[in-house]
Order: C-alpha cells, then structure tokens, then sequence
C-alpha cells in the first residue's frame, strides 16, 4: 500500500528539487500542516480540510498544460509497447463470453464534462439486467459502488481485473485528452454527490488511469477513504508525486493488490 510516508517523501523530493532548480513557477508550496479531520454535512462523507488555504497546483493552468505534455508521450509509448498485450486481452475476452470487447463506461471528467471510459469488457452481456433484479446487489453497489464478489464478472474478466488488464483501453482516453495518467479515480455521474462539499475541487482536475486510491489498496479501501486520497492528490500535486505514484503503479498491479 502507498503509505502517508510515502506521498511525504515524494513530497520532500519535490522540494528539494525546486531548491536545487532555483525554484518554479509550476510548483506550489508544501501545507505548513497535515489535514485534520472534520464533520461534513454531506451524507455518507466524513469530509477533512487542508489547514493551509494555498490554491491546489492543478488548479493553475500552466500546470495541466506540464502535466499533459509529459503525459500524452508516456501514453503514447505504453500504448504501442502493451498492443500485442491488448490484442491477446481483446481475443481471450472475444472468445470467453459472446457480447462486445469493449464496454464504454460513461463518466465524468473535468468541469463536470461526461465522456466514454474505454474497458475491456469483464461481465456477462446482461450484467444490467442482473443488477436491476437481484435488490441484494444494488444495495451493496448503492454503498460503495463497488461489489466484493460480484457473479455478473466472467473467469477471464476477474483475471482482467485482479491485473487491472481491463483498464489499458482508456489509453486511449488519455491520448484524447480525457483523462490523466495519473489523477482521482474515475467516477460515475451519479457517483459526484459522494464527495459532498468536495465536489467542485475533484472537478477541476481530470480523472487519471492510476493514482493514489489505485496504490493505496484499490477495492479494499472505504469510500470516504476514496474521497480522502483524491484530495490529498490535488492538494499536494507535483511532479515527483506523480512520478513516485508511476513507479509504485505496476509492482502494485502486478501483484492484484486490493482488486476485485
């Protein structure tokens, strides 16, 4: 798991960087303190505020336009080196369970703008069906918007998902500008009233395909934890917290930490 410990030595990197640098304009300043929990009107969200009242780094545009002129090389690259991978991903999905490859999840990007999330396809074509009728389902859904064993996920689909081979699709999405590399999870439109009072910040950032809830333990962590880790990322975001969460990334995915 990606530790408090961690994004702080990340954010010490950071630092010292910008010393050694002289200093930059796309790095903000580190919280003189940690983030306190508080009580939250919003249902469901233990909330928690920064004490420091520094404008989030990807908030500044200068930094989504670094962050994206790294990123989209990067995507590039993985997206071309992981093809033959997709290609075995996209048969073995074919040839499982009849439906399409692909499933196109619609969620919800930046400003609150709606877009197709491309997937593997890991459920049964009537996966929708199934949910409607089994009320068991939709209420541990409602709560997490996550199922534990969910039985609507083929066999080649929980392998997909426990080495999260699902989600190399939304590559692409990258490469569109949709998303991130790295950023909050990615959520569903009816998901945003989750975040209470957070809601507005997680909007102003792109989703990532990996990020701090993708290395703290994915499945395995509580929805208010989900929340937590999402603001933290966009409060303390810089480069080497990017790079630290990277690197962390495909030993975590690896190993099917956390997936369901």
């Amino acid at each position: 798991m990606f530790e408090p410990h961690d994004v702080d030595a990340a954010l010490r990197l950071r630092d010292t960087a910008v010393r050694v640098a002289g200093g930059t304009a796309f790095v903000a300043r580190r919280p003189a303190t940690e983030s306190r929990q508080t009580a939250s009107s919003a249902p469901g969200v233990r909330s928690f505020e920064s004490a420091s009242a520094a404008t989030p780094p990807l908030s500044k545009p200068a930094n989504l336009v670094i962050k994206q002129i790294l990123e989209i090389p990067l995507a590039l690259a993985a997206f071309i080196t992981l093809l033959p991978v997709m290609g075995v991903t996209a048969l073995a999905v074919k040839l499982s369970s009849p439906g399409p490859v692909i499933h196109r999840r619609r969620v919800t990007g930046r400003h609150g703008v709606q877009f197709d999330a491309f997937k593997f396809r890991t459920m049964v074509p009537e996966a929708e069906d199934w949910m409607r009728k089994d009320r068991a389902l939709r209420s541990e859904f409602s709560a997490r918007y996550k199922l534990a064993r969910d039985p609507r996920v083929t066999p080649v689909g929980r392998v997909l998902r426990k080495f999260s081979l699902d989600e190399l699709p939304q590559l692409l999405n990258v490469l569109k500008g949709q998303m991130c590399l790295i950023g909050p999870r990615m959520i569903s439109p009816e998901e945003i009233t989750k975040y209470g009072p957070f809601a507005g910040k997680l909007l102003t950032v792109k989703p990532g395909l990996t990020g701090l809830w993708q290395v703290s333990g994915r499945q395995t962590t509580t929805y208010d934890r989900r929340v937590e880790l999402d603001m933290r990322y966009i409060d303390n975001w810089s480069l080497a917290l990017d790079l630290a969460i990277l690197a962390k990334t495909p030993l975590v995915v690896l190993r099917g930490n956390g997936a369901h």
